[in-house]
């Protein structure tokens, strides 16, 4: 398939995604006994953080794990974090940055399914192919995502939205991701300066087309504390930005976690936040610093 006649489909896919979107019920039954979403940081940390630092702190680089099955991110330094024997086959990806996203990494991990945005679909069917055939493993399938499109995995619904981010590629889209499970519905947004307009509507939490809440939040806050005058402002968050958007979100009733829930950060700058234990005793409630190898459970 040519890129001119790929594009065309992927055109195709996201018109009739967002018809599917629109004829569904926004208020699905539930079902109160499922299990919950089971989420595990495999790491916390932004693109400059390289094993243990000055301080005693390591954050490896920002990935989870869904109900030990499906990954949203993956490079190496999160193997040893990975519960024993897990080996997950399929890996969302939010962008093409090195420190996100490493076909070689993949391929070594046993990963057979791949999703991310078909507008760098090309290069990485490119460089997953390179990557298989010098390790001399298995090619997995690589899945073109198209914003809005609702991918099911087990019980776990996996729906890619645009992030407020940039590549070195200039026309790649990249990603957050809305994880539904039962009447779970997570938001994961990094790497992202913010919300986007278009990921709000599509998730449900804008101000004109208001679906159903969100009931549990992940987001990045690369620019940490005080450090709101930084040019990575146009392609990250800080904590401010989180404060803020909790405040919205919560006091418009677009989130409604359980009682005592947090609002977990990640992507976390080494140069631009303190040690886990300064940020616990930091950060305002129920903003809270994930660290690797946290699992929690959202109902």
């Amino acid at each position: 398939m040519n890129r001119r006649t790929f594009m065309g489909v992927a055109a195709t896919s996201l018109l009739a995604s967002t018809q599917e979107g629109r004829a569904a019920s926004p208020h699905p039954t539930s079902d109160s006994q499922s299990a919950p979403l089971r989420v595990r940081f495999l790491g916390t940390g932004a693109a400059d953080w390289n094993g243990r630092d000055e301080r005693g702190e390591h954050r490896r680089l920002s990935s989870v794990l869904l109900d030990g099955t499906v990954l949203i991110d993956y490079t190496h330094q999160a193997e040893d974090i990975l519960p024993a024997g897990c080996r997950p086959a399929t890996v969302f990806y939010t962008h093409s940055h090195g420190d996100h996203y490493n076909p070689a990494d993949a391929l070594r991990l046993g990963i057979t399914n791949v999703y991310l945005s078909q507008t760098w679909y090309d290069t990485a069917d490119a460089e997953f192919r390179r990557a298989s055939r010098e390790l001399n493993l298995p090619m997995p399938t690589i899945h073109p995502l198209c914003i809005g499109q609702r991918v099911q995995i087990g019980q776990l619904t996996i729906s890619p939205l645009p992030a407020n981010h940039a590549t070195s590629h200039l026309m790649e889209q990249t990603l957050i991701y809305l994880v539904e499970k039962g009447p779970a519905r997570l938001l994961y947004a990094t790497d992202t300066g913010g919300i986007p307009a278009t990921a709000a509507r599509l998730s449900g939490i804008d101000a004109h087309q208001q679906g159903r809440p969100i009931t549990a939040l992940i987001m990045e806050a690369t620019m940490g504390m005080d450090h709101e005058v930084d040019f990575r402002l146009f392609t990250h968050s800080s904590v401010k930005t989180v404060e803020r958007t909790l405040q919205v979100l919560s006091e418009t009733g677009r989130y409604r976690p359980q009682p005592g829930q947090s609002v977990y950060l990640t992507h976390m700058a080494r140069t631009l936040h303190g040690t886990q234990a300064e940020l616990d005793r930091q950060l305002p409630a129920p903003i809270r610093a994930a660290y690797d190898g946290l699992e929690v459970e959202f109902c």
